[in-house]
């Protein structure tokens, strides 16, 4: 017999672990994908095993099998059916699965996506009371099934959920020696990597449904077959119109929890007072929220949205000293700032407090005081770091150095950014006071603590709930377990500072609360701020769901710290139901730096003539979800210019001006055909999946959902030509004005699906469509529901274009301004009246740009810097990141050619 097998092909690592496992002597061959290894098959397949009477078996599952059954261990019935719904439910989900992972690194929507299969095998394995999937011992449908889900369960930054069944199944199957060599031998310890070669070769299918959208070629290009009821339904509904909708309820405040109302308290995490907010900033936090608040409120919830400035720490004290000012007097300065931004950004806070207040005091001294009575503090004398220099104690923030476990360079004095480990400040290797550049000494000093371990087993016992129950992001998950993975430890909550929440014990009255303990807080003390009956909200959790929203590295204290504090407490407090994290957003290839002018800060973005709203969708659009994604001026021009101007403006400016320019601003009668109401449907279904995704905060997913519908009506448009139409005969005039009708009447529903992303062109849609103030909430209701919500007669107002070109020019000149190389003003005079001669050979060689072509470029270039980065967050093997990075800089090179620039640097230029 022989065997053969492709380098990098999934389905080889179950017939090498089956080939292994069994004993059977066979010889292996290892050829290339595209080899034919049988003539008459259409197009190559593998693996394929040649039996000695010369055929050929070549479904992996059959070979599988075979070598079973040649070994004494026949198949059984409970076998083949494992077998079965290997190759017909999971193989298609895992397909797809891997390409997300693998070459588009988006590991949380290949999650979403085997959710299914998984839960549906963790459901079977608890009903079982054997080790293996059909007894004591080890099966043929074990090995395959294990196989097929290694490159996924292996994969460190893929999160399969809590699953334990089918962990302990898996690692018991994945202890074999035989199934350990198989992967080794063919992964080499690459992981996912190996199988890349194999994926682009094998484009996943769209034949599964559509039922979650998880990326965006399948949210773009997969077509959700419609059935003839569907069809039916959906028009039925749609032809109702209006009538049945209640009226909208004006938001009153207070906003207070209501007897048998979804309440939702939504919080975003305190912005530090002491610097102004980048692009990253906002998306991880307000914007996300604001987001996810006016769906809320659209849906009728009842949602108080708090926020607010952490202004107490060493990082207010410092700043203060730099600009000459008090504490307070720079809190007063920088919350005025902060609020100012996320007014231009339209966050649409109910509340927006600080920190700084007596209610915080109060609060923050009563949590201490119940711990502290119910023994959950301990007390301990600490090495610190002093500067002796700035002649003060350093905060954990403003200490750097070498990480003691990974050797990361920049690590900060609480936490490595890189290996996301704790760390003790006097732990760090070379550390240097972030302020003064100087190596700082260790000081004794005497502290208190939460007894973290005290509390573990009550957090444990929470989070199992709160993790199962409600929605948390796969990354909150993940730093969540790692913590509780390493075994908590006591935390201290002091600090030798001035400017903070003073400790309220006699022994430690010349502290402050260290800011992790006192910041979180603030939710609770800024609730107060906004009303006296603040308990109705955080002292409610029969009633109440808390959602916070929150960058990656604020995870752990608000899942594992700030939890603790209120669990041991015991006041009944209100704790997280749906924890909400996302990763970094960088700046093109950098980091964002106030300092070096880098990167695009909250206070500029209104100065570059770009509207608020245009920034809002660009970010939400790249939210960073599963892996850190990078802002790029090109890829936001790409993104205004075809999805904003192209798809979504010109549909809704299209739709309008059909109403006015051939039936007098009047919406014409409406005969429904097969067609139209196929696009009623399709449109209804993508709302549905809108309201599926937003309601399990997948706002970037639910995004696509929108433009979705833009493009079906852009094609409904395209196909049925009302322009020509109403220059013929009755009935073309009469199909030209339903066409027009229900077009303007989708327009509607995205003004009605936009307002929590673009709020304000959301409202500049509806009053250009004249449209019912309740239009957006109906057809939000329950499962969402499109309607006819402009009638037959009904008047629209003066319709105009939504969106402006972004042009070439002024984004180069943003991308100067913003890059940190600004020329100074004088020699600015100078390159202006007399070209350098680099400029004119820059002249001559645009003559040869090709603008499409670096249209496209620059979309590839900032696809495969994602992946880059992806790869490094992952710590892949350096030869694979390498092996990207190179194909980075190869099309980076094209795109300037693409330019008409000189892709070589020029001379004497740094590298």
């Amino acid at each position: 017999m022989k065997l053969y097998i492709a380098d990098g092909n999934p389905h080889c690592i179950k017939v090498l672990a089956v080939l292994e496992l069994t004993g059977v002597k066979c010889e292996i061959e290892t050829v290339s994908h595209e080899e034919k290894v049988v003539p008459h098959l259409s197009h190559p397949v593998l693996p394929i095993l040649l039996l000695p009477n010369g055929q050929h078996l070549f479904s992996p599952n059959s070979i599988c099998q075979y070598l079973f059954d040649k070994s004494g261990q026949k198949a059984t019935d409970a076998t083949n059916q494992w077998l079965e719904w290997e190759a017909t439910h999971l193989q298609p989900a895992l397909l797809q699965s891997l390409h997300m992972v693998a070459l588009q690194g988006k590991r949380v929507e290949a999650a979403a996506v085997m959710r299914e299969p998984l839960n549906w095998l963790e459901q079977n394995l608890n009903k079982k009371n054997t080790q293996f999937l059909t007894a004591e011992a080890v099966s043929v449908a074990d090995v395959v099934l294990w196989a097929a889900l290694y490159p996924l369960m292996s994969d460190s930054g893929f999160d399969a959920g809590e699953l334990r069944s089918v962990r302990s199944w898996f690692e018991c199957v994945n202890d074999l020696a035989a199934c350990q060599t198989a992967a080794q031998k063919f992964l080499q310890g690459k992981g996912v990597e190996a199988l890349k070669t194999f994926l682009q070769k094998h484009p996943v299918t769209h034949a599964q449904r559509r039922d979650s959208p998880t990326n965006d070629t399948e949210v773009e290009d997969a077509e959700h077959v419609m059935t003839e009821q569907e069809i039916e339904e959906a028009a039925q509904v749609w032809s109702e119109g209006l009538k049945s909708s209640s009226a909208v309820t004006e938001k009153k405040h207070p906003i207070l929890p209501q007897e048998g109302k979804k309440n939702v308290l939504l919080t975003s995490a305190l912005p530090y007072v002491n610097n102004v907010p980048h692009l990253g900033n906002i998306i991880g936090c307000v914007l996300s929220a604001d987001v996810f608040g006016r769906y809320g409120r659209l849906r009728g919830w009842n949602l108080l949205f708090v926020c607010g400035t952490d202004e107490y720490g060493t990082a207010t004290e410092n700043k203060a000293r730099e600009e000459g000012l008090t504490p307070q007097e720079i809190c007063d300065k920088y919350h005025a700032i902060h609020a100012a931004i996320y007014q231009w950004f339209q966050i649409d806070f109910d509340f927006f407090g600080r920190t700084t207040t007596e209610r915080q005091t109060e609060i923050a001294q009563d949590i201490f005081w119940r711990l502290h009575e119910r023994g959950f503090l301990l007390e301990d004398t600490v090495e610190q770091l002093r500067c002796e220099s700035c002649q003060r104690f350093l905060a954990d923030r403003f200490v750097e150095g070498e990480c003691p476990h990974c050797r990361y360079p920049e690590a900060r004095g609480d936490q490595c950014d890189k290996c996301g480990r704790l760390i003790n400040a006097v732990e760090l290797r070379n550390p240097q006071c972030k302020v003064c550049k100087q190596t700082p000494v260790i000081r004794s000093s005497k502290h208190l603590f939460l007894n973290l371990p005290k509390l573990e087993d009550e957090l444990e016992q929470w989070l199992n709930k709160s993790t199962n129950a409600g929605d948390w992001t796969a990354n909150a998950k993940h730093i969540t377990r790692s913590w509780l993975r390493d075994g908590l430890k006591p935390r201290c909550i002091t600090r030798d500072l001035k400017w903070g929440t003073p400790v309220p014990h006699e022994d430690y009255k010349e502290k402050v609360f260290y800011v992790w303990f006192d910041a979180p807080i603030g939710y609770l003390s800024i609730t107060a701020n906004y009303t006296d009956q603040w308990e109705k909200w955080w002292k409610n959790p029969q009633q109440v769901e808390l959602y916070n929203f929150m960058a990656k590295d604020n995870v752990p204290f608000h899942s594992v710290v700030f939890p603790c504090s209120l669990l041991g407490a015991q006041d009944n407090y209100t704790l997280v139901n749906h924890l909400i994290a996302t990763e970094y957003l960088n700046y093109e290839d950098t980091k964002f730096s106030k300092s070096r002018g880098v990167g695009v800060f909250g206070d500029m973005a209104k100065d570059t003539g770009i509207p608020s709203d245009v920034w809002r969708f660009y970010l939400l659009y790249m939210r960073p979800e599963g892996q850190d994604s990078a802002f790029s001026w090109s890829d936001m021009a790409l993104k205004n210019n075809s999805e904003l101007l192209n798809n979504l403006g010109n549909f809704i400016n299209r739709a309008g001006m059909f109403v006015s320019k051939f039936f007098d601003g009047c919406v014409p009668e409406m005969l429904l055909n097969e067609d139209d109401k196929r696009l009623i449907a399709q449109v209804c279904w993508e709302l549905k999946q809108y309201i599926q995704l937003l309601d399990k905060v997948r706002i970037r997913d639910a995004l696509k959902c929108i433009l979705n519908i833009s493009r079906h009506g852009n094609q409904y448009i395209q196909v049925n030509e009302p322009w020509k139409k109403i220059k013929g005969g009755d009935g073309d005039r009469q199909r030209a004005g339903t066409v027009t009708g229900v077009s303007v009447n989708v327009a509607c529903l995205l003004s009605a699906v936009l307002e929590p992303y673009m709020p304000t062109v959301s409202h500049t849609i509806r009053e250009q469509l004249q449209a019912p103030h309740i239009c957006a909430s109906a057809m939000l209701q329950d499962a969402g529901a499109f309607i006819c919500t402009l009638p037959a007669g009904h008047r629209i107002g003066t319709v105009s274009p939504l969106f402006q070109k972004l042009e070439n020019e002024q984004i180069e000149a943003l991308r100067k301004r913003f890059g940190g190389q600004q020329t100074p003003s004088s020699s600015s005079a100078a390159v202006e009246t007399k070209p350098s001669a680099v400029a004119a050979q820059e002249a001559s060689q645009n003559v040869n740009a090709d603008p499409e072509r670096a249209k496209q470029l620059t979309a590839l270039v900032a696809e495969q810097g994602n992946k880059v980065r992806g790869l490094k967050t992952q710590k892949a093997e350096k030869s694979v990141i390498d092996e990207e990075v190179k194909k980075l800089l190869d099309l980076k090179k094209q795109l300037s050619l693409a330019e008409g620039k000189n892709p070589e640097p020029q001379k004497g230029k740094k590298k």
